[in-house]
C-alpha cells in the first residue's frame, strides 16, 4: 500500500518534494493556504533563475527550452565549479563554515536541475540580466545563467503540470491550522475542525516574512516597515505547527532576504503584471551609481561585487537607514545600462540638469550634505582604470572614507536622475532543522516521526546573505529530499 503524504504549500519546494513523492509511489495530497490565483507562494514572485554549480556551457544544453536559440554559438556562459559555489556561500556567512544545509545545495544543485529537466520543466539563458555583449559574444557574469520561462510563474507552471501529471493532487483555501498527533507521531493536518489523516506530512509554506509581528520579534522593529515583495501568506504557520509539536529552532532567526525596491510599491505587488515586468518595482542597478540616505551619506560600498552577491545584503542596509528609505543617483552614462525596471512606466525618480538641483528634488534628504558628497566621490573616482560592467573591473575611488571598490564613475554628465527605494523582504533565514531525508528533528535531535519540511522554512542554508537564485535551488534540493523520504516513511 502506498503512503499518503501531505504537503503543505505550493511553491517551488512543495511542487518538487510532490514530484519525488509520486516518483517514489505515494499518494500525495498538497493543501494550498490561498485561492488558486495566488498559489505557488513566493515562486511566483522571483524571477524564476536558479543558481547551480556546473562545468561549462555544454553541461547547461540539456537544461534548455530551446537548444537551437541563434544567440548560443556566440555566448560565453563561463563556468560555475562547486568550489566556487562555496566560496560564494562562506562570502555571506560571516565567518561561519559551510553548513551541512550548503554542503547539500552545492553537491545537489546540478543535479535537482538535470532532475526538473527530465520532468519537463526547462529553462533560458538569462540574456537580458545576466550578460552583457563584449567582442561579440554574450558573456556571462556572476555565475548565474538560466531561469524559467516566464520567470517564477512559468516555473510554477512547469512543476505543477508535472506533478499532476504524475497523479498528484491540489486543493485550494485549505489553510493548514494545526498538526494532529498521536504518541508522539505526526500522523496529519487540521483544517479548523477537519482532520485529514497521513503517514507523512511535509511542510512547504515558507517562511514568516508575511508576519508583521514575527518580523519585529525576530529581525527586529526597523522591519515593522519592510515591502513584503511576495505572498501575503507566509505568515509562520507551518513554523509554529512545527516548534509547538516540538522542533528544533534553528537557523539565523535574525537573518532575511531583503532587496532594494520602489519606495512607493505597494505590499505583495506584481503577480498581475506580464512576464518580464513582475520584477520592475525592484531596483538593483545601484552598482552604476550610489546611493545616498537621508542624511546625504553614502552607507554602503556599491561596487563591492556584482548585484548578485550584494543585493540581499543592501535591501537591509537600506531599510536600516534613517527613515527607512535611501535614494540611488545615476547620471546619463549608464541609463542605457540600467536595468528595464527604472524605466517601467510605474518607476517613481526625479531628474534635474545640475547635481544641485537634484538634491534639492530628492525627498526626505539633506542636500546640501548630499552635495558634498557626491562632489568627494567624483573628485575620489580614479581615471587611469578603464570601466567594464562585465568584470570586476577594479575602477574604484581613493581618498574617502567608504571606498567604491567598482564600476566607480563620475557623476559628472546630465541629466541625472534619482530613484528613491526601500527595503523589501522576500524570505527569512530562521526555520527548522531537517536530517538527510528532510525529516524534522526535535529540540533533542530526535526525528518527529510523520513529519518533514523542506523550502524556505528550512533553516542553516543561509546566513548573512545569499548570492542570488539560490533560494530557487534550495527549495528544489530540500524538495525532492523531503518528497523522497516522505515516500519511503512508515
Amino acid at each position: 500500500m502506498s503512503n499518503k503524504v501531505i504537503i503543505v504549500g505550493s511553491g517551488n519546494a512543495a511542487m518538487c518534494a510532490g514530484i519525488a513523492a509520486l516518483e517514489g509511489g505515494a499518494d500525495v495530497l498538497m493543501l494550498e493556504k490561498a485561492d488558486e490565483a495566488l498559489a505557488g507562494g513566493n515562486t511566483k514572485y522571483t524571477a524564476g533563475a536558479m543558481r547551480f554549480a556546473y562545468d561549462d556551457g555544454a553541461a547547461l544544453m540539456p537544461l534548455l527550452r530551446d537548444p537551437d536559440d541563434a544567440r548560443l554559438p556566440d555566448t560565453d556562459f563561463g563556468s560555475y565549479t562547486a568550489q566556487k559555489f562555496g566560496e560564494d556561500l562562506l562570502g555571506f556567512n560571516e565567518g561561519r563554515d559551510l553548513s551541512e544545509e550548503q554542503v547539500k545545495l552545492i553537491e545537489q544543485s546540478g543535479d535537482v536541475m538535470r532532475w526538473l529537466a527530465q520532468q519537463g520543466v526547462t529553462f533560458e539563458p538569462i540574456y537580458s540580466r545576466q550578460s552583457f555583449e563584449k567582442d561579440g559574444k554574450h558573456v556571462f557574469w556572476g555565475g548565474l545563467t538560466l531561469a524559467a520561462l516566464d520567470e517564477g510563474v512559468g516555473l510554477f507552471e512547469m512543476e505543477l503540470a508535472a506533478f499532476e501529471r504524475l497523479g498528484g493532487r491540489i486543493r485550494y483555501e485549505a489553510g493548514v491550522t494545526g498538526l494532529a498527533h498521536e504518541n508522539g507521531n505526526v500522523t496529519g493536518v487540521m483544517i479548523g475542525d477537519e482532520q485529514i489523516m497521513a503517514d507523512a506530512v511535509i511542510l512547504a509554506s515558507g517562511g514568516f516574512e508575511a508576519s508583521e509581528e514575527m518580523r519585529v520579534k525576530y529581525i527586529g522593529p526597523d522591519w515593522a516597515h519592510a515591502k513584503v515583495r511576495g505572498t501575503p501568506h507566509n505568515t509562520g504557520d507551518g513554523l509554529q505547527m512545527a516548534l509547538a509539536a516540538g522542533a528544533m529552532e534553528y537557523g539565523l532567526y535574525s537573518g532575511c532576504h531583503a532587496t532594494p525596491m520602489d519606495l512607493h510599491m505597494a505590499d505583495f505587488g506584481g503577480l498581475h503584471l506580464p512576464p518580464g515586468e513582475r520584477k520592475n518595482y525592484r531596483k538593483i542597478s545601484y552598482f552604476l551609481g550610489v546611493m545616498l540616505n537621508a542624511e546625504g551619506e553614502r552607507f554602503v560600498d556599491e561596487g563591492a561585487n556584482f548585484r548578485n552577491y550584494t543585493y540581499a545584503q543592501f535591501g537591509r542596509a537600506v531599510l536600516e537607514q534613517p527613515g527607512h528609505f535611501a535614494w540611488q543617483v545615476f547620471d546619463s552614462k549608464v541609463f542605457d545600462l540600467l536595468y528595464g525596471e527604472y524605466s517601467f512606466h510605474d518607476a517613481h525618480f526625479v531628474e534635474a540638469e545640475t547635481l544641485e538641483e537634484l538634491a534639492d528634488l530628492m525627498q526626505g534628504v539633506v542636500a546640501k550634505a548630499a552635495g558634498v558628497t557626491l562632489a568627494q566621490f567624483n573628485d575620489a573616482v580614479m581615471q587611469d582604470v578603464e570601466f567594464d560592467p562585465t568584470a570586476l573591473d577594479g575602477k574604484g575611488t581613493q581618498g574617502i572614507a567608504l571606498p567604491k571598490s567598482n564600476w566607480a564613475q563620475r557623476i559628472d554628465q546630465a541629466p541625472y536622475r534619482a530613484f528613491p527605494v526601500t527595503g523589501g523582504i522576500t524570505f527569512t533565514y530562521g526555520g527548522l532543522k531537517v536530517d538527510e531525508d528532510g525529516s524534522v528533528l526535535s529540540t533533542e535531535g530526535a526525528k518527529i516521526d510523520g513529519l518533514y519540511a523542506c523550502g524556505e522554512i528550512v533553516g542553516g542554508v543561509f546566513f548573512g546573505g545569499y548570492p542570488g537564485g539560490s533560494g530557487l535551488t534550495s527549495g528544489a534540493v530540500f524538495g525532492r529530499a523531503a518528497g523522497q523520504g516522505a515516500a519511503r516513511s512508515g
